[in-house]
């Protein structure tokens, strides 16, 4: 039986794939929470079986990497973890007035999804705010943030945004990007 029109299987193995079938039997490993051969040899099947049978874009990648803003975008993350813990804790348990809840509009200046995704992942896992949709498209995000109730406020969770998506693009992004950037 031949794959419906338009549609290609593709049975062979690309060297450019190494990284994302790695990536899902360490995963897989992790699932099962053991290193033996039985779970690395069954995470190659199961990763084997998932990259052929589901449609997976290819991430394009920029092929460079900046330690110095690995370790920036590393230390606005952990510091704002623990910042926004701090502030999620004192709001659900302190004597302070019931936040004001919002959903904001962020418009990136990246067109690459995977700095994309990595920004909405970064500002999803600091507490208070929630990628509530992306427009892939668009490059636009909508955040759904625990406590925005002045106009300053809004443009303190816009310009965070934009700072993370600006140590993202210096870290990974490609060179047309770094140099687009004020």
């Amino acid at each position: 039986m031949s794959p419906a029109p338009g549609r290609r299987v593709e049975r062979r193995f690309r060297l450019y794939e190494l990284p994302l079938l790695l990536g899902l039997v360490l995963l897989w490993m992790m699932l099962w929470g053991e290193i033996s051969w039985m779970s690395f040899g069954s995470g190659i099947l199961i990763a084997l079986l998932a990259t052929r049978l589901y449609y997976l874009p290819p991430v394009e990648l920029a092929g460079r990497f900046n330690v110095w803003w690995a370790i920036r975008y590393l230390w606005y993350f952990f510091t704002h973890l623990a910042l926004a813990s701090l502030q999620v804790a004192w709001q659900a348990l302190g004597p302070v007035p019931r936040p004001v809840p919002a959903v904001i509009e962020v418009r990136l200046r990246t067109r690459s999804d995977f700095i994309l995704t990595m920004t909405s992942l970064t500002l999803s896992l600091i507490p208070g705010s929630l990628v509530a949709e992306v427009d892939r498209f668009g490059s636009t995000l909508y955040l759904h943030v625990l406590n925005a109730p002045t106009h300053e406020a809004i443009e303190r969770v816009r310009w965070d945004a934009h700072h993370v998506e600006e140590l993202l693009i210096r870290t990974i992004g490609s060179r047309e990007e770094v140099a687009k950037l004020p």
